[in-house]
This record gives C-alpha cells, structure tokens and sequence, in this order.
C-alpha cells in the first residue's frame, strides 16, 4: 500500500522579509492582536486574507453587553410610561427626576457604544 504523503509548510521553503526592528516589532503586535503566530499572520496578509482580530470578538461582546443594557432601560422606562396607576400614585417630581435619570443612562451608554466603534486605532 501506497501512503499518500502530504506537503506540509514546514517541509516548504521561507520566505524572508527584511524589515527594520519597529516594523517587526508592529508586525508581531498586529499578529498577536489577530490572534496568529507571525508565520500564520504575513501568510494570511500576503494571500490577500482580511485579518479579524481577537480584539473585534471582544468588541463585539461589550457591544452586546451594552446593547442589552440599552434594552433592560428602554423596557423599564416603557413599563414606567404606560402604567398610569402606578405613575398617579408616585410623587410627580421623583417620578421626573427617575425618568431623566433613566434617560441619563440611555444617552451614556449611546456615547459609550460610538466610543468603542469609533476607535479602530485603539483596537
């Protein structure tokens, strides 16, 4: 029986790239960000991969984390707008100062949330 023996990249040749110390030192930042070993990361770049970093997955969670939050203030806020009976029986002013202070919340975690879309450089 014939085993079919497979190419693997160690068994290939490399490729050189000449770079100066701050490039190499970018390169295996950006490469650590992604996730990637050097090796992995220019394979990837040279053959015209976009790279997603580990860093849009985290992204990604405190996204939703503060779109679930946005979510919980908009429901409590409705809850609080749509139920007369239990409005009627608040003190009006305390009831302002709640709504406003819910508001508040909201308008933060919009800022936060552009914030964090904002900077890719920071990423």
């Amino acid at each position: 029986m014939d085993k079919e023996v497979k190419a693997t990249r160690k068994g290939s040749t490399p490729i050189k790239v000449w770079c100066l110390p701050e490039e190499k030192a970018s390169i295996e930042e950006n490469a650590r960000k992604a996730g990637m070993s050097v090796s992995m990361y220019l394979r990837n770049v040279g053959m015209g991969y976009r790279i997603k970093g580990v860093i849009d997955a985290e992204l990604v969670l405190k996204l939703a984390k503060i779109n679930g939050d946005q979510g919980r203030l908009g429901g409590l806020l409705k809850l609080w707008l749509t139920n007369s009976e239990k409005l009627s029986s608040q003190d009006p002013e305390q009831m302002r100062r709640v709504i406003h202070g819910v508001l508040e919340r909201i308008v933060t975690m919009q800022i936060a949330m552009l914030d964090l879309v904002k900077k890719p450089a920071a990423r």
